[in-house]
């Protein structure tokens, strides 16, 4: 789980304020270069409705390119000094942008908002936001809750794992196991089970969810095993984000990290589940 390189793509809202704090923090914390990314559209895109063209469409876009390299250098230019950061100011279209310089850079975490504004910012999740989960090979933080005032007020004391026992369990609980040893944080694994009901007039098990939770938890146990994670499973049944979330929440814990496929979206139960476990999530999401 390499922390070298960090990647912020940063618009200058208030949102994208509170991730490059969260990487400030890591940066303190782990030792980690941060690279600040700001994408400009490219010239047609942007001016392309206008009736311009030619040496005035070049003007104007060179004007939006010194005032975006101007808010670049200056965002949180004091809490980020020159020294422990890179800024970069690239064009084209944003989530590719970002992608390509976390992979050129071999970066081991992107750190960005989801970017939902006002009452259903919970049901919404950013189109960049979307295209850099399901394309980006390493993992990403991301999550609605990233507002951050000072980097101080930081802290990751509980780290919980969301497991669907499927091909990428195994990364994400070795990504928690590793980033829980580096923060000195607790860690707790967590996993939904479906909530079966029989149809009328149909013979049901009564016991069939304690039967579900004994195979669950002899699974969970040969896996965790293997990774080496030691922690406590708690386990409820019901929809997998809202079930993931709400032990989560009751844990109280700082981070989530559940499991994705680096070029295929995420895969197993949590797969259809992911976007809304990361809006409804009381805390950051770490996608791996």
């Amino acid at each position: 789980m390499p922390l070298g390189d960090i990647v912020v793509p940063v618009d200058f809202s208030e949102k994208s304020e509170g991730a490059a704090r969260y990487a400030e923090a890591m940066q303190r914390r782990f030792g980690s270069r941060v690279t600040l990314l700001h994408v400009l559209p490219s010239p047609h895109y942007e001016f392309g409705a206008m009736e311009v063209g030619g040496s005035v469409l070049e003007d104007l876009f060179k004007s939006r390119q010194e005032q975006a390299r101007a808010d670049l250098d200056s965002f949180l230019a004091v809490e980020m000094p020159v020294d422990t950061v890179d800024r970069v100011l690239e064009e084209g279209d944003p989530a590719t942008a970002i992608v390509k310089l976390a992979h050129d850079r071999g970066a081991g975490l992107v750190v960005m908002p989801t970017h939902g504004y006002g009452t259903f910012r919970r049901f919404i999740l950013g189109s960049v936001t979307a295209k850099v989960l399901h394309d980006a090979d390493c993992p990403v933080w991301t999550g609605v809750h990233l507002e951050c005032g000072a980097v101080d007020t930081l802290a990751w004391k509980r780290v919980a794992v969301a497991i669907d026992l499927g091909p990428q369990s195994e990364r994400a609980l070795m990504w928690g196991k590793r980033f829980a040893e580096l923060a000195g944080a607790e860690l707790a694994v967590v996993h939904a089970t479906p909530n079966l009901e029989g149809h009328a007039g149909e013979y049901f098990d009564p016991n069939w969810q304690q039967h579900m939770e004994v195979a669950v938890r002899e699974e969970a146990a040969e896996l965790m095993g293997r990774v080496g994670v030691d922690a406590p499973l708690m386990i409820d049944s019901g929809e997998a984000a809202s079930t993931v979330c709400e032990l989560a929440h009751d844990w109280k814990a700082d981070v989530m990290v559940i499991g994705r496929g680096s070029a295929a979206g995420v895969f197993g139960r949590l797969r259809a589940n992911a976007y809304s476990i990361i809006r409804q999530s009381c805390c950051p999401v770490v996608s791996v």
